[in-house]
């Protein structure tokens, strides 16, 4: 990475360039400072088309604006954050913004102001315009676009946006001095932040973050559409993870958290979550992102990964892979009871089902089977009474899916966890059984076991679709298909 824009031969007490002093630049001749204000070419781009999504982001503004007549409502996009000294994260904009936007850029915010005469809101979105090339901003600052790269103008952002915008840098400002109720979405913007510190309250706040967490519940085309294709890139991803599976066992997991990350980086903007690339023991452990461990023939990968399109809709898919490539029969016999527990939970999501009916489905298969092993007491609705199962199956069964890998996070109870499911809803299936590798409660032979079986299931009007069939989920058709990869890889 170059570094920021220095004298030749900076005197020892000059500062780096992009720290300004009274409006001057240290090192800076008056002639080059004049040769950059100059000869550049007009770059703007004109007859653009809004985005696919424009017209479903209007109508959630819309429905916004119906929520909550008369309020002022702030939603931040969000700054970037440092990693280190002065490196920065990756940046990935706030959900609520992107949901209300289809935009991507950091520092942005979006503004519904309510007009005077009650009826509705004027929405503005707030931006960072083109670098100023007559002050130097643009190849003297270190967020300058020399540096950083072109971002659109004002004008273009409006067109592709389909919302009038205007200078960010004016925002708190106006904020600061308005009058009137306001709700702001907390968590992403201390400066707008600070700029309300006196007109909000955390309880309206939570009000408006509830209410867009729920408005993502039910899916429109474009959104089904966009999980749809996250979903076909992440199976091509299990495809290449399968073929360098023998180069994953002369390194590690993240062998294959690479594999996987570039295709990822290749069809879409990122990995959804940090991958969890979980090699023999390591699969007990249900969020092992550390991806640092032995890849052995005759062990088990849970491999849970998904590709985020550029949209930033997220897959999220599980499958546990012999990585010899065939199962043994204790491997097996675990895996089918994965199995045969998902296709009971992915025939109870449906519309007009509770939500939780997957889950009881999904459990009560995994408790039959724990005491047939014979390694709980039954009988069944006793174990499933006090929860023994528990102790192996360890997690809910699903989750809703969307922009985040668990969207809809903070929607109330009663319209989640205790809801009804709906068509256009999405979301995973994704039972296990884990027997961790200290478990003295279990046979020798079970212990280091883990098997997670995880789909992403859209709610259809006659009952669901599963966005992920394309990837064998059956022992015998997963043995089948990785035998298949494997030939195309010799």
């Amino acid at each position: 990475m170059t570094d920021e824009l220095t004298p030749e031969t900076p005197d020892e007490d000059e500062q780096p360039i992009k720290q300004r002093k009274n409006g001057l630049y240290p090192g800076v001749s008056d002639e080059l400072a004049a040769s950059m204000k100059t000869g550049w070419a007009d770059t703007e781009l004109r007859d653009l088309e809004p985005i696919e999504q424009a017209p479903n982001t209007a109508r959630r503004r819309e429905a916004l604006s119906r929520r909550f007549p008369g309020e002022r409502l702030v939603i931040p996009a969000g700054n970037l954050k440092t990693r280190s000294n002065d490196t920065e994260y990756d940046f990935r904009a706030a959900t609520e913004y992107v949901h209300l936007t289809g935009d991507q850029t950091e520092d942005s915010v979006l503004v519904l102001e309510p007009r005077e005469n009650g009826e509705g809101h004027d929405a503005t979105l707030y931006r960072l315009p083109r670098s100023n090339r007559e002050n130097g901003e643009f190849w003297l600052d270190g967020m300058g676009e020399l540096w950083v790269g072109r971002r659109n103008s004002l004008t273009e952002a409006a067109a592709l946006l389909g919302v009038d915008c205007a200078d960010v840098r004016e925002l708190a400002g106006s904020l600061r001095e308005a009058t009137g109720p306001v709700r702001v979405v907390r968590g992403h913007d201390a400066g707008i932040e600070a700029a309300l510190a006196d007109k909000v309250t955390a309880e309206r706040d939570e009000e408006l973050r509830v209410y867009l967490s729920e408005a993502r519940l039910i899916k429109d085309e474009f959104e089904i559409g966009e999980l749809q294709k996250a979903v076909d890139s992440t199976v091509r991803g299990f495809e290449d993870v399968v073929k360098v599976l023998d180069k994953a066992e002369a390194t590690s997991e993240r062998y294959i958290e690479g594999t996987f990350f570039l295709r990822a980086r290749v069809e879409g903007n990122d990995v959804g979550y940090g991958s969890i690339c979980a090699a023999g023991p390591h699969a007990t452990t249900l969020h092992w992102v550390r991806n640092n461990g032995q890849v052995r023939s005759g062990d088990l990968l849970l491999l849970d990964a998904g590709v985020e399109t550029n949209t930033l809709y997220t897959a999220d898919v599980t499958r546990t892979l012999p990585i010899n490539g065939t199962y043994t029969d204790l491997q097996r016999k675990i895996y089918d009871a994965v199995y045969e527990a998902q296709e009971a939970g992915i025939a109870a999501v449906k519309p007009g089902a509770a939500f939780r009916d997957f889950h009881d489905a999904s459990q009560r298969v995994l408790a039959e089977k724990l005491v047939e092993w014979g390694l709980v007491e039954g009988p069944v609705d006793r174990v499933l009474e006090l929860g023994l199962q528990r102790r192996w199956t360890l997690h809910g069964t699903g989750h809703m899916l969307g922009l985040d890998v668990h969207d809809c996070a903070v929607a109330r109870t009663e319209t989640y966890v205790n809801g009804t499911l709906e068509a256009g809803m999405v979301l995973t299936v994704e039972p296990g059984l884990y027997f961790q590798a200290d478990d003295v409660t279990v046979p020798e032979e079970y212990r280091g076991i883990g098997v997670r079986i995880e789909d992403d299931i859209l709610v259809t009007e006659d009952g669901n679709r599963n966005l992920s069939a394309a990837l064998p989920r059956r022992s015998d058709e997963v043995e089948a298909w990785m035998a298949r990869l494997t030939r195309q890889r010799a």
